[in-house]
């Protein structure tokens, strides 16, 4: 669980602009996309403490600052929950939530619950409250991957929609057999690459479908990762994620005259990647350094490394 919570918090920040715009058709007429977003997770943990001798399940939380450009107000904030079981409070906390961060913020507020559970019974929609004449109610927006349709995710070309479909392919553990399951993610490594998505999204997705659809057998892992290196010696258009992706900007540089420039920005972007990953990890689980260091597809001096800078 905790390996999900810190997946799903870095691909939330590295595709959040393709989540406005997969939940709003106007997405470009209400946000204004040229200003930064502001990832608000340091405040979230101050409304919310940590409490050491809480032993219950933690949650995906996040908190975004928007600025919009419509109304009168210059910003409003964005609360993502993603949820991965049945949790008969969670409309209670998500109303928690609400009203922390307004009376902190006092700014409009929406709200998203990601359910990535298995139980299609469970799929809470609002809160309420009512004793003797006083009546509460909170909506939210509520998002059941469960209940999405593949084929239409699959002709999206929104990033986040590979998000839902990589879900989706995790929720199949244990329906299907693992040489299935394995099937599927190759599969979807493969449409993952054909949508042409920029260096740095192909290579976020690529992260959060290699951890996040998981194996019972160890040689699974293996069979992925060679499917991974028989793509390599493919034409183009199926190439590895990040030869696919710096063969198409090589061509650009050399038109341009920064071929070398655009080489070493992408090896910069890889190792400021694997250096946050690789902390979140720290930060969030209780692995050890060689199994942080499997997770994140990089060496043990490396992730040992980063601990010592992080300390």
């Amino acid at each position: 669980m905790k390996r999900d919570d810190s997946l799903w918090k870095a691909i939330l920040e590295d595709v959040f602009d393709d989540f406005l715009r997969f939940f709003f058709d106007n997405a470009e007429e209400l946000f204004d996309f040229g200003k930064p977003f502001e990832f608000l997770d340091k405040e979230l943990e101050q409304l919310f403490p940590i409490n050491p001798d809480d032993f219950s399940p933690k949650y995906v939380d996040k908190l975004i600052k928007v600025f919009t450009k419509t109304g009168d107000e210059k910003w409003i904030l964005v609360h993502i929950e993603v949820q991965a079981n049945t949790d008969n409070l969670f409309a209670h906390r998500m109303f928690q939530y609400f009203y922390r961060i307004y009376d902190r913020y006092q700014r409009p507020i929406t709200a998203f619950a990601i359910l990535t559970d298995k139980n299609k019974r469970f799929k809470p929609l609002y809160f309420e409250e009512s004793y003797l004449g006083t009546k509460l109610r909170y909506d939210f927006n509520t998002y059941k991957v469960l209940e999405q349709n593949p084929e239409v995710l699959t002709n999206s070309n929104n990033p986040f929609a590979m998000v839902v479909l990589t879900v989706l392919v995790a929720l199949q553990k244990g329906k299907v057999t693992e040489s299935e399951l394995l099937n599927q993610k190759i599969d979807l490594l493969k449409r993952l690459i054909s949508k042409g998505y920029s260096r740095q999204k192909i290579e976020a997705l690529m992260s959060f479908l290699k951890l996040y659809v998981r194996f019972g057998k160890n040689e699974n892992d293996a069979k992925f990762d060679k499917a991974i290196e028989q793509l390599l010696n493919k034409p183009k258009e199926t190439m590895g994620i990040v030869e696919f992706v710096l063969e198409r900007e090589r061509r650009l540089g050399e038109k341009k005259g920064i071929k070398k420039g655009i080489e070493k920005g992408i090896e910069k972007e890889r190792h400021e990647r694997n250096f946050t990953f690789v902390s979140r990890l720290l930060k969030e689980t209780d692995f050890d350094d060689a199994k942080i260091a499997e997770l994140a597809g990089v060496t043990l001096e490396f992730v040992q490394s980063v601990r010592q800078q992080n300390a």
